[in-house]
């Protein structure tokens, strides 16, 4: 019966090469995961909170979080609480990175504030990074040992104080710094809430100093600003009067510094300015 022997060979030769067929198609099992591209980062949540490093965090090779020029270019008021938040990242000479993230700032609006060092519009070598463009820095010394950091923002000679930190990131390097740099009782260990609780220990603690004077924090390779991890709602901000400036008269009393409420990394709480904001 050679026409039904022929469909038989021709079934089974059918069935082989459907059997090659799925033999050389690419297998997907069920439980296999697919691999992101390596050009997509992933942006979920960070798994832990604190000083080790999140994906929050860039490298300081590709800057995918460093914020830019036009972040600068805000008035003094909406700048000093915009840095609220914020991720002030420094590199030291070997490669270590600290982190601290922003909790107070104070505003100083240029020329007709009594408070500030360019009060009257006057520009002096000392003073030139205020009347420079948006994001560039101003570090001064006080008590002939001391340093400040500020940011100029939009306005010339107005800028942003630099006052509190929450450490996030190389807080042993921190407290090494500091208990170098810092009189008198140097052999006291320092608390986390004390590295960087104010504007000249934020400075200690970062290794800041007057050779960051005029830098551009947008460009530089040492000192940026990345933005802040994404939190559901933003923080609660109180607005207080600057502190250290009695001098001032009517200007030492306006609301001109911003914390973040209920933080316990704020240099200075002010109980009836937060009173106030309830009420």
């Amino acid at each position: 019966m050679p026409a039904r022997s022929g469909a038989q060979s021709s079934r089974r030769t059918g069935q082989k090469k459907q059997q090659l067929d799925k033999a050389e198609r690419p297998q997907s099992p069920s439980y296999a995961v697919q691999a992101p591209c390596p050009k997509e980062p992933c942006l979920g949540p960070p798994t832990t909170l604190g000083p080790h490093r999140s994906i929050y965090f860039s490298s300081p090779k590709g800057y995918l979080t460093r914020l830019g020029s036009e972040f600068f270019d805000q008035p003094a008021v909406t700048l000093a609480q915009a840095f609220l938040g914020q991720v002030l990242v420094r590199r030291l000479p070997n490669g270590t990175e600290l982190r601290g993230r922003i909790v107070e700032t104070e505003a100083y609006l240029g020329p007709e504030d009594e408070a500030a060092h360019s009060r009257g519009g006057r520009q002096t070598p000392r003073n030139r990074g205020m009347f420079m463009k948006p994001g560039t820095l101003y570090v001064y010394i006080i008590y002939g040992m001391y340093f400040c950091m500020n940011i100029s923002s939009q306005g010339d000679g107005a800028c942003v104080l630099l006052r509190a930190l929450e450490p996030l990131e190389g807080l042993e390097t921190m407290r090494q710094l500091r208990s170098t740099l810092r009189k008198g009782t140097a052999s006291r260990v320092l608390k986390d809430r004390e590295l960087c609780s104010g504007p000249s220990k934020l400075c200690q603690a970062l290794a800041i100093d007057k050779s960051f004077d005029q830098r551009d924090l947008a460009q530089d390779e040492a000192i940026w600003l990345e933005h802040g991890p994404l939190e559901p709602s933003g923080p609660t901000v109180v607005a207080a009067a600057r502190v250290g400036i009695g001098y001032a008269g009517e200007w030492s009393r306006k609301p001109l510094r911003f914390y973040v409420r209920g933080s316990p990394w704020v240099s200075v709480v002010d109980r009836v300015a937060e009173q106030d904001a309830q009420a």
